[in-house]
């Protein structure tokens, strides 16, 4: 759930290396980020479809919006994102491109 009040998010990070990292950190510096599971549990998941097991991350998050994002031409990595249950599923020129775009629904059905 969204830290009451001040609308920040911790999100989960699975399989983002640090360079998309850091570029996230620079759109939603609103935002608390982490890499591992912490204390709290996360708003949001966004994983590399190309570095993690998609049903793992379906499986080990099932009640968190989870936004997968890939290369545009790993079809079969967005299929399997799809399939698994992630909310959102883009190509990575997307999630810098409609960051807030995509984002932000996804923080507000857990609020």
């Amino acid at each position: 759930m969204l830290t009451s009040g001040s609308g920040m998010a911790t999100i989960l990070l699975c399989g983002v290396d640090l360079f998309i990292r850091g570029k996230l950190e620079a759109l939603l510096a609103e935002h608390r980020f982490q890499t591992t599971d912490g204390v709290e549990p996360p708003d949001l998941v966004i994983a590399d479809i190309a570095r993690i097991d998609a049903n793992d991350v379906a499986d080990n998050y099932p009640d968190v919006p989870i936004l997968g994002y890939t290369n545009h031409t790993d079809t079969e990595g967005l299929r399997r994102a799809h399939a698994a249950g992630f909310d959102q599923v883009v190509a990575k020129s997307a999630l810098f491109e409609r960051t807030h775009e995509l984002i932000d629904p996804l923080l507000s059905s857990v609020e």
